[in-house]
């Protein structure tokens, strides 16, 4: 088991400017966890604005990727999972489709093993017709990442996910689709429930604590047992 802690855990100080991709891994490696689990929000582009996706024809920005790669390897910590926002499968702009096949060339180059993208849309539920787009999307996003060597999983991020039901479905319905097991992201009153159902589908895992006890445990959440269910 390999241990990491995702940068989007940091993404206060990143919005305070108290931090950037550098500053993250140099914390990660003093921190003495295995992997470096890059969040999408950390990696703008130069001279664009926020959110927009990374272009890799800019050599800036390019140049920047490398030194991230750089920074990692000197401190010899692997990249893991790149955690992709703002680009999900299902959403009536086409867009998303381009942000996607360009952060996997960034999680390519980092040398990253995985790529967490959610489903989309925002509502509580998928029409069938909806779902088959998600299906196919995935299949053709599986695709293009094997031959970078990357792996794509989802999450219960947000959206259909946080059901246990439509995140099995899913996982069901794709081949060769991951995992990122959150522990918190369900919908309420069905956490135990989802722990049970999804367990042993996780490649990844997030763990979410919000307050720590005396005893450096969250009292308002049994990760233990989500743990021993895992």
């Amino acid at each position: 088991m390999k241990t990491s802690i995702c940068s989007y855990s940091f993404y206060r100080m990143v919005k305070d400017g108290k931090q950037d991709m550098f500053q993250y891994i140099t914390d990660c490696n003093e921190l003495g966890v295995d992997l470096i689990d890059p969040w999408s929000g950390y990696s703008e582009a130069p001279g664009q604005e926020r959110g927009q996706p990374p272009l890799m024809d800019n050599p800036d920005y390019a140049d920047d990727i490398d030194k991230i790669k750089t920074e990692g390897d000197a401190v010899e910590m692997p990249f893991g999972c790149v955690a992709l926002d703002r680009a999900h499968i299902y959403e009536p702009i086409e867009a998303n489709r381009q942000r996607t096949s360009q952060w996997l060339d960034v999680t390519a180059r980092l040398g990253g093993t995985t790529m967490r993208i959610d489903t989309g849309p925002r509502v509580e539920t998928w029409t069938d017709d909806e779902f088959q787009i998600i299906v196919a999307g995935y299949n053709d996003l599986i695709a293009e990442a094997k031959t970078k060597g990357v792996q794509i999983i989802v999450e219960n991020h947000w959206g259909p996910t946080k059901h246990p039901e439509n995140t099995v479905r899913t996982l069901e319905a794709v081949k060769g689709l991951g995992r990122l097991f959150d522990s918190n992201n369900w919908a309420e009153g069905t956490q135990e429930k989802a722990w049970d159902m999804c367990a042993k589908y996780a490649t990844f895992t997030h763990f979410k604590t919000f307050s720590f006890d005396e005893n450096g445990d969250d009292p308002s959440v049994d990760l233990r047992e989500c743990t021993n269910i895992l």
